[in-house]
């Protein structure tokens, strides 16, 4: 069932005769039809780029341009870490930018079948249609955050798809939160589909990705909104950090499973060090912001000395190879929503109220309580408070420490102060594949700077 949703690797051509998915032999029931949208996720995690966790993903290449890894690869990705990015680099058109862009063209593949199925249980196409609206959502929330103004491509016909141009971060957060708004509506609550593991996006998880893009879009009142319906919700934090990213979490929100025979996460494979790291290790930056018995430090990071020298790495994920799978790897968890609805909070001038979500995380990491040694904190020390909150809980996670720069207007002031740093301003937004504006000249103007 990949193959009948897999499409060409250039997203220009995607949906060009050879390629495009037939609906009435993908839906002529309902096993073929979840087994097309299950497709989708097993691609993301077959691969090495983009949702996988793995070498050339968002997690990896995006936690490179930030201030949390030491690099030391030398290949394409080594640009990312140097934010020193070209329009030619493999890496940012292979598995960011074409492979972002198939899954959102396989989720439109999945809609246009759907839509045309007269044969499929109602509950199952509701379902479908809004896990697929959920896909197409979180692969565009990455992509306008990545690369600014892109192509909204919403449908499988390629002589559309060849000559889309870029839209604005308004024009595209609006379908975003159009399908998140759905898939709301359609979604089941509970994990029943999956058999009760995590690993199909339901109600909760459109609600928590929406939290997460009303806070970016700066609608602060539904960003609290949206964070409490997860909050009060029966999903809570794990109280032991040893468990937070285990397949069994409760924090958990949506999880992805590793490829079939896998025996652990890529990012345990990747992480975790048993000699001198060829990849990454964690900053000395992040090491020397940790307080002083922060849980966290001793639990969430390892370490390992080769000759002489003390590397400190991601620790969240235990396994770097095992006989069997206990880890799936995390998207999304419940603790971002008491630091989204912390944030909003403060943002609103509920100060108090900020401070009981943010010391919900503290009081898990075993640090001392805002309201206990921070009673009369302002508005601006408590916003740097949850911004360093969020440093500390997301470190190797998604990208979350250069989202959060950017979006907070703080990436200049924090990676030009650096020694040795290169940063210009535009280098915040990566640039679009040259290849693909050869291809289709309407994605000019390329990003400033590139």
């Amino acid at each position: 069932m990949i193959l009948l949703v897999s499409s060409c690797s250039d997203f220009l051509d995607v949906g060009s005769p050879s390629t495009q998915v037939s609906s009435t032999t993908v839906f002529e029931d309902d096993a073929a039809a979840t087994s097309a949208m299950i497709g989708i996720y097993s691609e993301m995690m077959s691969s090495s780029g983009f949702a996988s966790g793995g070498l050339s993903s968002v997690t990896l290449l995006s936690g490179k341009s930030g201030d949390d890894f030491i690099n030391y690869s030398q290949n394409a990705s080594a640009e990312f870490a140097a934010n020193e990015l070209n329009e030619n680099n493999s890496y940012l058109n292979s598995y960011i930018w074409q492979e972002g862009y198939r899954y959102i063209y396989d989720a439109n593949a999945i809609l246009e079948g759907l839509s045309k199925s007269t044969t499929l249980t109602p509950s199952v196409k509701q379902q479908l249609t809004g896990e697929a609206k959920f896909v197409r959502a979180f692969c565009n929330f990455y992509l306008v955050n990545l690369f600014g103004k892109i192509p909204l491509v919403t449908t499988t016909d390629y002589r559309i798809n060849r000559e889309a141009s870029r839209m604005t971060s308004q024009d595209v957060y609006h379908l975003i939160i159009a399908d998140l708004e759905d898939s709301k509506l359609l979604l089941q609550d509970d994990y029943a589909v999956s058999g009760g593991q995590k690993t199909r996006p339901n109600r909760l998880a459109a609600s928590a990705l929406l939290a997460r893009v009303y806070l970016y879009t700066i609608d602060y009142a539904k960003a609290e909104e949206e964070s409490t319906t997860l909050i009060e919700s029966d999903l809570t934090l794990e109280e032991s950090l040893d468990d937070v990213f285990l397949k069994s979490s409760a924090e958990a929100i949506w999880q992805l499973i590793p490829p079939p025979g896998s025996k652990s996460t890529k990012e345990g494979s990747i992480y975790i060090l048993t000699s001198a790291p060829t990849e990454i290790s964690l900053s000395d930056d992040l090491m020397n912001h940790f307080e002083d018995g922060d849980l966290r430090a001793s639990h969430w990071v390892g370490q390992i000395e080769t000759e002489g020298i003390v590397f400190n790495y991601p620790f969240k994920y235990k396994i770097k190879s095992a006989s069997t799978l206990t880890e799936y790897s995390m998207v999304l968890r419940v603790a971002e929503q008491y630091l989204i609805r912390s944030e909003a909070r403060a943002q609103q001038g509920k100060l108090p109220e900020a401070m009981q979500d943010i010391d919900a995380i503290r009081n898990r990491a075993g640090l001392p309580l805002f309201k206990d040694i921070y009673p009369q904190i302002g508005k601006d020390d408590l916003l740097l408070a949850i911004e360093h909150e969020r440093r500390m809980e997301f470190f190797a996670e998604w990208g979350h420490r250069w989202l959060d720069l950017k979006r907070t207007g703080r990436v200049g002031e924090i990676l030009g102060s650096k020694p040795l740093s290169a940063w210009q301003d535009t280098d915040e937004l990566y640039p679009v594949p040259l290849q693909e504006i050869q291809n289709n000249t309407n994605l000019l103007p390329q990003n400033p700077g590139y």
